[in-house]
């Protein structure tokens, strides 16, 4: 490594945020642009391991230690060349993943661990600035045609995959614009969209080609799709929310979280929306049902909005300040109680806590909830007698998960069948109809997006394979060897 000592002059430290009064009042991305000796100096910290377990932390395999050796000696081109061996996109995992690498960074036993995203969206914002990324055009065609079926993270990288490649992809979305959960799910102030259209940008130079409005399905029907195409992947999320099916649920002001962000997407991209549909957390008490991510994007979002409070309610107890080495040893992903930049904007949070019943005034009108603190007792909880509580609330925002893909129809016309979580059955991502193929949160579950990306990477070879018998794209496995 460039600097063996670096972890011991070093300490970790991350690009300063904007002032907070400030950032509310737009939705512009929270952090100020890093010089490069902050950049060079976390790179430093990166250890010379033995093994480097990081490698095993990321679902994409990212040859981390490779890459900060090369970003801390300003080796951008080098640095930019391995990650994206690895990565398609790490302008958007360097923004917007728990980074799941750094809970099993071998300094991370005892020192706060190397700052590898902040590293990894370094290294690709110095490969645009110095003109490094350029477009890679396929020199050969195969003549197979493949159809991708939502572009969301694991559309758009199956399809960088299996464009360059040599195959001729098209991408269908249902909405609008391009993007899936990076375009309307993901807060601007966590990945401004200029950084997703310059990026599909570069893809459509490169032979890809875009279909918004186009529900597979309704407007062109699954089975001539698969008629039409040599191979289909269907990467169309689980995006049917879990609902809280208790009483007066059907009280006006209580929405979906997804409803919500993608609403203040569309506006912040100056789209038109209809005031009376829109959902607004101005001047209002908002209380958020869920302690992930999208709960945290909906506080954030209710800020910038002018919320008069907002609350939050998880199920789940407070996990500690620091990691329990019985119950959650390194290198396990970190469960410990975290405070992001949305919570330190403003918010009051509430563990171990069950909604028993919205409340709602004889307009049918949300006012508030009825909650009941909880103890867990062998992953089971019972209800704490005397702690009920009544919260004011005119807005409640459900942000507690997605139960299934939203695509009934589609598995229908392809007679596909499904597993009891209503997905596909697929081995290898091939489903039983041999030219169909699934990858991302569809397949999974509910998950990350850098899981997203390593779906689609994997489904990508999956059909190179299937369609030409062999296959030069890489997977995880030989990814993570590739630079030993």
């Amino acid at each position: 490594m460039g600097k063996l000592t670096g972890f011991l002059e070093y300490e970790r430290a991350l690009p300063e945020s904007r002032d907070l009064a400030e950032r509310i009042k737009d939705s512009k991305e929270i952090y100020k642009k890093a010089d490069d000796k902050l950049i060079i100096e976390q790179a430093a910290r990166c250890m010379d391991c033995g093994v480097p377990f990081c490698h095993t932390g990321c679902p994409l395999g990212n040859n981390i230690p490779e890459f900060n050796d090369a970003a801390y000696r300003e080796d951008w081109e080098s640095a930019y060349h391995i990650l994206k061996s690895t990565n398609n996109f790490p302008e958007f995992t360097g923004r917007i993943c728990p980074a799941p690498c750094e809970s099993s960074c071998v300094l991370a036993i005892n020192k706060p661990a190397v700052a590898i995203e902040f590293i990894e969206k370094s290294i690709i914002e110095k490969a645009f600035e110095l003109g490094i990324v350029k477009p890679q055009v396929p020199s050969v065609r195969t003549g197979k045609r493949i159809a991708v079926v939502g572009s969301g993270p694991a559309g758009l990288a199956a399809a960088d995959q299996l464009n360059q490649a040599g195959h001729e992809v098209t991408v269908f979305e249902r909405a609008d614009r391009i993007g899936g959960l990076l375009r309307y799910g993901i807060p601007d102030f966590k990945m401004e969209k200029n950084v997703l259209d310059r990026r599909l940008a570069l893809m459509k130079t490169e032979g890809i080609i875009f279909r918004t409005c186009v529900d597979i399905g309704k407007d062109i029907s699954a089975s001539e799709l698969s008629e039409t195409y040599d191979a289909i992947v269907l990467c169309i999320g689980s995006t049917v929310p879990r609902d809280l099916k208790i009483p007066n649920r059907e009280a006006k002001g209580v929405h979906f979280a997804m409803e919500f962000l993608t609403q203040q997407n569309k506006s912040v991209a100056g789209e038109s929306l209809d005031a009376k549909q829109q959902i607004s957390a101005k001047d209002k008490n908002v209380i958020v049902i869920g302690g992930g991510d999208t709960g945290s994007d909906c506080i954030g979002t209710s800020n910038r909005q002018g919320a008069k409070s907002i609350y939050q309610i998880e199920l789940l107890e407070k996990p500690p300040h620091e990691r329990d080495p019985e119950k959650n040893p390194w290198p396990q992903y970190e469960q410990v109680f975290k405070v992001t930049s949305s919570h330190e904007e403003g918010c009051e949070r509430s563990f171990a806590t069950l909604t028993k019943s919205f409340i709602k005034n004889k307009k049918g009108e949300l006012i508030g909830l009825q909650t009941v603190d909880i103890r867990w007792v062998d992953n089971k909880f019972e209800e704490v007698e005397g702690s009920e509580k009544h919260l004011p609330a005119d807005l409640v925002l459900l942000a507690i998960g997605y139960e299934r893909p939203e695509a009934q129809h589609i598995f229908e016309q392809l007679e596909l069948p499904l597993n009891d979580r209503g997905m596909p059955i697929a081995k290898n991502y091939q489903t039983k109809k041999s030219n169909i193929f699934v990858a991302g949160d569809m397949r999974r579950g509910q998950s990350l997006v850098v899981w997203a990306i390593s779906e689609g990477r994997e489904a990508a070879r999956a059909v190179d394979l299937f369609l030409m018998g062999e296959s030069e794209l890489p997977s995880k496995t030989l990814a993570a060897v590739a630079f030993q």
